[in-house]
């Protein structure tokens, strides 16, 4: 239809004007123009459209952020798609404005001017009322397509005085006030708190960011039958207070109001002269108390206080943080704080002195009310005497649970080493010396003899060694290791020996004595030589003495540990260098030594400590004047019975040898080894054994009604132990001899088992042993019927 059109109007001009040329040209121009318009077409139509796309509402959201009004943009259907923040906040939610409720005609003036939006791209409402908030609203038509409706709410800011109040007070202002000693609170026509500043939740709670919004303000505060007001929370011992009550609305009484609370002014001279009195008063306790103001300055410390504090002319500083050192002051200014202003409570704080960091001083704090300007008081106490004492508590319990690991190890141990002597025992029977296989045989004996002496030194640490005491003169004792200690002692150290005069007989094992000595000279004469490689000296003096101490002597020493009594001392004094100050309260520990890797086992003084301890008697380190050290063993004096002399009971003449016996013996053992080599050695030696595993079995078997001669037992055993197995034994027979075997210590069984007719073999024990007990044992039992 185009080219058809084009022709005929080509036609109809070569027929006006008869020119081929000029209906070629419109013809060529006509075309020309159907070109461009095709090529522009598929340019438009290739090009993307921009309004197609959806857009992002999270730019949008982000940039409306930071606007300082209130912005919402819904579509034609009335949806909310996009609101910041603040309009999300004033409305309660992201809520599309046509759906909100507001004051009066606020919905129908909401909805006229939406229509006028978008019929003429823009109206305003003046103003618009939701609760107590006021806005002024613009609503505008946007978008590609004029599809949103973007709206713009501006708050009307008509607030209250009672508003302002409340600000002002939880504010800046509140804070300016408590510092000056005002406590402020805004008050709602009801009574209840709207605001307050901290000063007054710090008095009134004692927490001064606690929140009293909507609490009953009258709930805080107590009157006395004068009328005086008080916090409730301060009782008695509260400051009176005085209140400025403030009406906020000038035509209500009843309205809003502003309280302004202080303490009373008008018992500040009564209180400052309380104060002078009290001070009078802390003067002359032994107390070391001192008083703070509420900004935590000194107004006053007594004598004890300034001497504790370590003041030396008395002169006070400005803050007790300077009297602490730098890592305590933080704690002590906000414990100061916290009792400047709030309950009239107390606590404890522990603190070090600037000058001396290693004592700690417990320093007490606590509210005070009524004495002027004093808010805090300080009491000072040196608790270094607290701490040694807890100190020395805590070093007693650990040495006992030490001491009972260490004992029950070595009875344990015991049991092992009692199997392996007597196994060699028997094979050694069998064997002559001279033999291939007896010198090995031998050897191991040996060794198992070294490591009962280590469970020995063990047991005496622990307190529950087998002693087996005597009634001996302590000087006669010291005469006899002499000998042995000078070559113990070499060259280079000189033992000087001095004895006192009447000294009374003491009761000890001999042997244990013996090495109570030894261990004390060989540690003296370490610490000699010691000395000499370090000054250069030729020799050094070891000296022992013994004195009797009588219970005048005690009372002058002053001791909190030692008895008054009639005692036996044994002194060993070096000329070394002395103990260091913080090695001498370790050197009873056991497994503590000074002495190099591999030089030293750290029981020496620990089994001395166990021997004294166990004998009744007292042991004691300290240093000396002019360089060494001193120990000091106090033993009890032993009250002489009749028949005794007092002087060393010698050791018994050797058993024979002929061990052999006759007789039936039950023999109870837990331990399977212990009872294998105790059943063979008796039965090598005549004896008709028969063996039960515990009390419980050994029990049933006499129950047989078969007669023994001789019950041998173990004491701690399982089910039924020694000593309940032997009593229920002693009712069907009270004449029976028993034979108790134990590493424990003989007294302290004694103690615990309380039976009559018993004796007791100490493990571990040989082939030898057990046969020459059970003999005497056999052959008193004979002997007396």
């Amino acid at each position: 239809m185009v080219g058809g059109a084009l022709a005929l109007s080509a036609f109809c001009l070569w027929a006006a004007t008869d020119s081929v040329v000029l209906a070629a040209g419109l013809v060529a121009g006509m075309a020309c123009l159907g070109a461009f318009a095709l090529l522009f077409r598929q340019n438009v139509d290739h090009a993307p459209r921009q309004d197609v796309l959806p857009p992002d509402w999270s730019v949008t959201h982000a940039a409306a952020d930071f606007a300082d009004f209130g912005l919402a943009i819904t579509d034609r259907a009335g949806r909310l798609v996009c609101a910041n923040d603040l309009y999300s906040r004033w409305m309660g939610g992201p809520r599309p404005p046509a759906a909100l409720q507001f004051d009066g005609k606020g919905a129908e003036d909401i909805a006229t001017a939406l229509r006028g939006a978008w019929r003429d791209g823009r109206s305003e409402l003046p103003m618009l009322s939701r609760g107590a908030a006021e806005y002024r609203v613009a609503l505008r038509r946007s978008g590609a397509s004029d599809d949103y409706m973007v709206w713009q709410f501006e708050p009307f800011l008509r607030r209250s005085l009672a508003v302002e109040a409340a600000e002002l007070v939880s504010g800046n202002l509140g804070d300016l006030l408590a510092r000056s000693g005002l406590m402020a609170v805004t008050l709602g026509p009801e009574g209840r708190i709207r605001a307050c500043n901290s000063a007054f939740a710090l008095r009134a709670t004692g927490d001064g960011a606690a929140n009293l919004t909507g609490r009953d303000f009258a709930s805080y505060l107590r009157s006395d039958e004068r009328g005086a007001i008080f916090f409730e929370t301060e009782g008695r011992r509260g400051v009176p207070l005085r209140l400025v009550h403030l009406p906020i609305e000038a035509d209500r009484d009843d309205g809003p109001a502003l309280v302004l609370l202080r303490d009373d002014d008008g018992a500040v001279h009564d209180r400052t002269a309380a104060l002078a009195h009290v001070e009078n008063l802390l003067a002359n306790l032994p107390l070391g108390l001192a008083l703070l103001d509420r900004d935590g300055r000194f107004l006053f410390a007594n004598d004890s206080f300034a001497k504790m504090a370590g003041l030396a002319d008395g002169s006070l500083p400005p803050y007790p943080g300077d009297l602490v050192i730098r890592e305590d002051k933080g704690a002590l200014a906000d414990a100061v704080r916290r009792h400047a202003g709030g309950q009239l409570t107390s606590g404890d704080l522990a603190v070090r002195p600037h000058g001396r960091p290693d004592e700690v001083l417990s320093l007490t704090l606590s509210g005070v009310r009524g004495l002027g300007e004093a808010a805090v008081m300080l009491s000072l106490k040196d608790s270094g005497e607290e701490t040694k004492l807890k100190r020395q508590i805590a070093q007693q319990t650990k040495m006992e649970a030490v001491g009972q690991l260490a004992g029950g190890v070595a009875h344990d141990f015991n049991n092992i080493l009692t199997a392996i002597i007597g196994h060699c025992d028997l094979m050694l029977l069998r064997l002559t010396p001279g033999d291939s296989h007896y010198d090995d045989i031998q050897q191991i004996k040996n060794n198992s003899n070294r490591a009962a002496s280590l469970t020995r030194q063990l047991l005496a640490f622990s307190r529950q060694q087998t002693l087996r005491p005597q009634v001996l003169q302590l000087p006669d004792l010291v005469s006899d290791v002499s000998n042995l200690l000078k070559r113990l002692l070499g060259e280079q150290v000189k033992l000087e020996v001095r004895h006192g005069r009447g000294l009374g007989p003491v009761r000890a094992d001999p042997g244990q004595l013996e090495q109570v000595i030894v261990n004390l000279g060989v540690n003296a004469r370490d610490a000699i030589l010691d000395a000499v490689r370090r000054s250069g000296a030729k020799n050094g003096t070891v000296t022992i003495e013994t004195a009797a101490v009588g219970p005048a002597d005690v009372r002058a020493m002053e001791s909190d540990v030692l008895p008054e009594g009639d005692y036996i001392r044994l002194s060993v004094t070096d000329s070394g260098t002395g103990i260091p100050k913080d090695v001498l309260g370790k050197i009873f520990e056991p497994f503590f030594t000074t002495k190099e890797m591999g030089k030293g086992t750290g029981l020496g003084l620990s089994t001395v400590y166990g021997i004294v301890k166990q004998s009744g008697g007292y042991i004691f380190a300290r240093n000396v004047k002019g360089g060494g050290a001193r120990f000091e063993v106090f033993l009890p004096v032993h009250k002489t019975a009749r028949g005794e002399t007092g002087r060393r009971i010698e050791k018994a003449q050797e058993k024979p040898q002929d061990t052999w016996g006759t007789g039936t013996i039950l023999l109870v053992e837990d331990e399977d080894m212990v009872r294998a080599v105790a059943e063979r050695a008796l039965t090598r030696q005549g004896y008709t054994v028969e063996t039960a595993s515990d009390g419980e079995e050994a029990l049933e078997i006499f129950a047989q009604g078969r007669a023994y001669d001789l019950i041998v037992s173990d004491v701690v055993m399982p089910n039924m132990d020694g000593p309940a197995m032997a009593r229920e034994l002693r009712k069907k027979r009270p004449d029976l001899p028993i034979l108790f075997m134990s590493g424990y210590a003989e007294e302290q069984l004694r103690q615990s088992i309380d039976l009559d007719n018993v004796a007791f073999l100490p493990k571990p024990f040989s082939v030898q042993q057990i046969a020459e007990a059970v003999g005497d044992v056999l052959r008193k039992e004979r002997a007396g019927k």
